[in-house]
């Protein structure tokens, strides 16, 4: 069984796609369920099938216990998944691997409050998005106190609306769930 990401209620199969924590455009919020312990995660199972070509890569998908039982539009969205996933580069496709594996850590009520906070963010004109998402990378590399008193600050309150200041709020809320590249370092999350 795997683990994909993708949204929709994939998971009654043994295959289970999720929406990358990083989309710009909003989806509904569906609740993914963790992994069960039986369920190969999107990095295992990608790792396992990387030496074959896609199209057999989307046969061992279609063998996946319960794949077959999933509604056709279900399939063809994983089918699509995989196909993406494929035509990454690799940097692009640990990148989203990385998320999808921290979203599998969240219990359900943090993977629903990252979700709401991407979609709030996913909300916004795209230039106040690129605006609002470059002062939550600065914000998050500093300590708690400092960041309050910038949120706080008469600059920033010019700078930023309410809404815009509630998404970077609700942001940092869920940061220490979020995937952070630090050189050299790989993957950590949060602070």
């Amino acid at each position: 069984m795997i683990a994909l990401a993708q949204p929709g209620p994939a998971h009654r199969a043994g295959v289970a796609f999720r929406a990358p924590i990083g989309q710009s455009r909003p989806s509904p919020p569906v609740p993914a369920p963790a992994p069960k312990r039986n369920q190969e995660h999107l990095a295992q199972w990608m790792d396992r099938h990387s030496n074959l070509p896609l199209a057999e890569q989307q046969r061992a998908l279609e063998n996946e216990p319960g794949f077959r039982d999933l509604p056709p539009p279900t399939q063809q969205r994983m089918r699509d998944r995989l196909t993406q996933l494929n035509n990454m580069s690799p940097e692009q496709r640990r990148r989203i691997l990385d998320r999808t594996e921290a979203m599998e850590r969240l219990t359900l009520p943090q993977r629903q409050q990252v979700r709401g906070a991407m979609q709030q963010l996913g909300g916004l004109p795209e230039d106040r998005r690129r605006l609002v998402a470059r002062a939550f990378r600065d914000l998050r590399e500093m300590p708690q106190p400092q960041r309050q008193a910038i949120l706080d600050s008469d600059r920033f309150r010019g700078q930023f609306s309410d809404q815009e200041r509630s998404t970077l709020s609700n942001l940092l809320a869920v940061e220490p769930y979020l995937p952070v590249r630090r050189p050299n370092d790989g993957t950590s999350y949060g602070k």
